[in-house]
C-alpha cells in the first residue's frame, strides 16, 4: 500500500490552509500528498455550486499548492457521498489524515466543525486538524514545536511515537507535558495540602514521567526533551501549551474522553489525535 498524506478539503478558505499545512509535512516527510472533496450525492442547485462545482474542488486546490510548493507530488480525489464515512475509507491507510478544524458553512464562532468532531474519535490513523489561522510548526512566537500530552501512568505509544518522529524530521526540541490530579479526598478537604505532602507528590509524578520516556529518548537521541508536571486539568494544560507549540499531539483511546473534544475547542496551534 502506498504510503501518502491525506488533505481533506473544502470551498472554504479554512481547509486551504490545512491543505497548505499538509503539503509542507508531505515534502517533509517525502511522502505524496492526496487532496480529497467529498461532495454529496445528490444535485446541488446552482447557489450549493458556488464559486465552483464539487467534481473541480480538489483540482482547484491541487493547482494552488503546485504553484507554491513546485517539488510537491499531489493529484486530486474527488469522492461523493457523506464526508465520515469517506475520508474514513480513503485514509484507511494513510499516514496522516489533515483537515480544517471547522468546515463551510459553519459559523466562524464554531470551535470545531462535525467532520472534526467525528474522524477525531473514529480516524483510523493519525489525524491532524489545523485552526484556520495557524498553518504549520514554524509560527511566529511558537517556540514550543512539538508538544506531546502525556499519561505517564499509561503512555500512548502511537501519540509519543508520531510525537518523537515529528520532532526529528523537523529538527526540533519535544515538550512533552504530563497533567495529574490530587487524590479526591485532597482535592475535596477545605484545608490545603501541605506543601511538603504536595512537593512529594509532584516528585512522585515527576519520576512517572521520566520513567515513562526513558524508552523513546533512548530510541530517539538526538530529539531534545523538556518535560513539564502540571497540576492542572490535560486539556487545560494542553491548551495552554498550545499557545506557543507548532503542534499539539495527543492519544486516543478506544472510549473517546474529553480530552481531545476539550482540546480542540481551545487549541490555537494544529493538533495530532493518534490512536493509541
Amino acid at each position: 500500500m502506498e504510503r501518502v498524506i491525506i488533505a481533506g478539503v473544502d470551498r472554504s478558505a479554512r481547509s486551504r490552509v490545512a491543505a497548505d499545512w499538509a503539503a509542507r509535512e508531505a515534502l517533509r516527510r517525502g511522502l505524496p500528498l492526496r487532496v480529497v472533496h467529498v461532495a454529496p450525492p445528490e444535485n446541488l442547485d446552482p447557489v450549493e455550486r458556488w464559486p465552483y462545482r464539487p467534481d473541480t474542488v480538489a483540482g482547484h486546490v491541487v493547482t494552488e499548492l503546485t504553484a507554491r510548493h513546485p517539488s510537491l507530488t499531489v493529484r486530486p480525489v474527488s469522492l461523493t457521498g457523506a464526508p465520515v464515512p469517506e475520508l474514513r475509507a480513503a485514509g484507511a491507510h494513510a499516514e496522516l489524515i489533515v483537515l480544517g478544524l471547522r468546515g463551510e458553512g459553519q459559523h466562524t464562532q464554531t470551535p470545531l466543525g462535525s467532520t472534526a468532531a467525528a474522524l477525531a474519535t473514529r480516524c483510523p490513523g493519525p489525524l491532524v486538524l489545523v485552526p484556520g489561522t495557524l498553518a504549520g510548526l514554524d509560527v511566529p512566537g511558537h517556540t514550543d514545536a512539538v508538544t506531546v500530552g502525556i499519561d505517564a501512568r499509561d503512555p500512548s505509544d502511537g501519540a509519543l511515537g508520531f510525537a518523537f518522529e515529528t520532532a526529528r524530521l523537523h529538527h526540533v526540541p519535544l515538550h512533552a507535558v504530563h497533567a495529574w490530579a490530587l487524590p479526591a479526598n485532597a482535592a475535596a478537604s477545605l484545608l490545603p495540602l501541605p506543601e511538603q505532602e504536595r512537593a512529594a507528590r509532584e516528585d512522585h509524578e515527576e519520576d512517572l514521567l521520566t520513567d515513562a520516556l526513558r524508552p523513546w529518548r533512548g530510541k530517539y537521541p538526538d530529539v531534545g526533551v523538556r518535560t513539564d508536571v502540571l497540576l492542572l486539568p490535560p486539556p487545560e494544560a494542553l491548551a495552554h501549551a498550545s499557545a506557543t507549540s507548532g503542534l499539539v499531539v495527543i492519544g486516543r483511546r478506544t472510549a473517546p474522553g474529553t480530552t481531545a473534544s476539550t482540546l480542540l475547542k481551545h487549541a490555537r496551534c494544529p493538533v495530532a489525535v493518534v490512536p493509541s
